[in-house]
């Protein structure tokens, strides 16, 4: 979903600290080593001052960047802060507001001597990323593929489900959004609680399934219909591939059985009573505590954050895994496809008018594409951090996995700089992926027991396995690269805005009312009251636009 801006003065004022703060940083910058300072719009762990991992790669290339994350704000409201001021970071997460607002540096000015950057995409990949006046200014920092794509990590959006609920069941075959939540329905009643692993004798009440509707993340809420009907994940409409027509799937019919569904379960008390007023922080905690049975969520957005609390209660089975829910057994998922297919030009980072080393700030960057620093950053140091079979694969001891997944450990040790651009995929050596976690025999040896138990009760042996692999659907994908790239000063920008809002006012309380019927049709007035046909046209001329030969 496209981010919408809101300035602030107490933003700013946020935005200025934070700056200045990084400006007496520089000032203790350590021989010949260059500091630089980056913003990304997101939540993020702190690595500790010093960290190994950062000074050895510092060491290497002459520069380390100090890394800042949203906290306290919503995304937009930072973003709008910074605006504000006119000081920025000197990298942030680039977006169509900062370039609008010029705060952003054209990078294909410096990147002639930064191959690394430059060669990153073929050049016609790079020109779904010039902007109006004909230059580029952010970098793309994930679904960059080089040489094969590593299919074990589903870092997409599905319905994950608990081990113990799979456990319990005897490891059925659940494929519809019906059998999903019968599932859950029939779990919970036989066990409405679990016990607390931080609280010796005590219990927590299980929750059945939560729903993510903070912010911008509410696509939790919103985009499941197309995912139900059997189309990957467009986001902001779906494509019928034989008419190559642009398609509404807020309006489809599997939207209102699934809404209506939710309805249902909420009035059971299956569906979290508190769902639309918890926070994103509030729904990690949940998640974290071990109580939740089952959700819809992108993997990145809860994994990092709470896999490591629940691998603690992995003897109660308080793993996730993914299920190929659709809205009947006729229809085929597409929950997954390859690893790059995904790769969005309506973002990335960028490097603003603020910083003082452009030239530094692009090296900075191209050094960390280096496939020597990418092992840095992903695997580690060779012998310490991972070993190497005589065939020449990578793995991690026990001891290592452990460590890694240590929070104290892992903030003084690693440093990833994941917001960073990285190349994904295999090594120049044809045989290690890129990082541990899309390593297959890794992936699966790092597992924790009650998720391996899972997966191979049902002769699976990634996330993957459990969902199926999809290849690339077309040119066109995906379509929200460019919704999110619509300018709120375009009238398809506007009617996307409009659309947006109506959907966030309406779907919450569209579960929680009494009368389903009534305000699903109050709902799909004020929807069509926006005018949804004018995105829909401009939609469709981009993706003509994607499709021509």
């Amino acid at each position: 979903m496209r981010k919408k801006m809101a300035a602030g003065a107490a933003a700013a004022a946020v935005v200025m600290a934070v700056l200045l703060a990084a400006r007496t940083a520089n000032d203790h910058e350590s021989g010949d080593i260059k500091e630089f300072t980056a913003f990304f719009d997101v939540s993020e762990n702190e690595i500790n001052e010093g960290n190994e991992i950062m000074e050895l790669i510092a060491q290497k290339i002459g520069a380390r960047c100090r890394e800042q994350w949203l906290v306290g704000k919503s995304a937009e409201d930072a973003i709008a802060g910074f605006i504000a001021s006119g000081e920025y970071t000197d990298f942030i997460s680039g977006s169509v507001a900062l370039y609008d607002a010029g705060a952003l540096v054209p990078i294909d000015q410096y990147w002639d001597n930064c191959p690394n950057i430059k060669n990153l995409m073929p050049a016609q990949k790079w020109e779904q990323f010039r902007q109006s006046d004909g230059h580029i200014y952010w970098i793309p920092q994930f679904g960059v593929v080089h040489g094969r794509s590593v299919e074990v990590l589903h870092e997409g959006e599905a319905f994950w489900i608990q081990t113990r609920v799979l456990k319990w069941a005897d490891y059925p075959d659940i494929r519809t959004i019906d059998e999903y939540f019968a599932l859950l329905e029939a779990y919970a009643a036989e066990n409405p609680v679990m016990k607390d692993p931080f609280h010796p004798g005590e219990e927590m009440d299980n929750i059945p399934f939560t729903v993510l509707c903070d912010d911008w993340r509410y696509f939790c809420l919103e985009n499941p219909p197309q995912f139900l009907d059997g189309y990957p994940n467009d986001g902001s409409c779906i494509v019928d591939e034989e008419t190559m027509t642009v398609l509404d799937y807020n309006t489809s019919e599997t939207a209102r059985r699934y809404f209506k569904k939710l309805n249902e379960e909420y009035h059971k008390g299956i569906v979290d009573q508190e769902f639309f007023t918890q926070n994103y922080q509030e729904y990690l905690q949940k998640l974290a505590s071990g109580r939740v049975l089952g959700m819809v969520d992108q993997w990145w957005q809860f994994a990092y954050a709470v896999n490591g609390t629940l691998e603690i209660m992995s003897d109660q089975g308080c793993g996730y895994v993914p299920l190929p829910v659709t809205i009947d057994r006729s229809v085929e998922n597409q929950w997954h496809v390859k690893r790059g297919a995904e790769l969005s030009a309506a973002n990335g980072i960028s490097i603003t008018v603020s910083c003082e080393d452009v030239e530094g700030a692009m090296k900075f960057i191209n050094d960390l594409l280096d496939e020597e620093i990418i092992k840095l950053r992903y695997w580690g140091v060779e012998g310490e951090d991972y070993n190497v079979y005589e065939n020449g694969v990578y793995y991690r001891t026990p001891e290592q996995r452990a460590a890694a997944r240590n929070p104290e450990y892992s903030s003084a040790r690693f440093c990833m700089y994941p917001y960073f651009p990285r190349t994904e995929g295999m090594l120049s050596d044809g045989i290690n992926a890129f990082s541990p976690e899309y390593q297959p025999g890794e992936f699966f040896d790092a597992l924790v027991p009650d998720v391996k138990e899972c997966l191979l009760a049902y002769g699976c042996k990634s996330y993957v396995d459990m969902l199926g692999t999809n290849e690339e659907p077309g040119a066109w994908y995906p379509m929200y690269s460019y919704s999110e790239m619509l300018s709120s000063e375009s009238e398809a920008g506007r009617v996307w805005e409009q659309m947006n809002r109506v959907k966030r006012e309406y779907l919450p309380r569209i579960i929680m009312t009494d009368d389903f019927d009534g305000m699903w049709k109050q709902y799909m007035e004020d929807y069509e009251f926006c005018q949804p046909e004018i995105f829909l046209a401009e939609m469709q001329k981009e993706l003509e636009h994607r499709n021509m030969p």
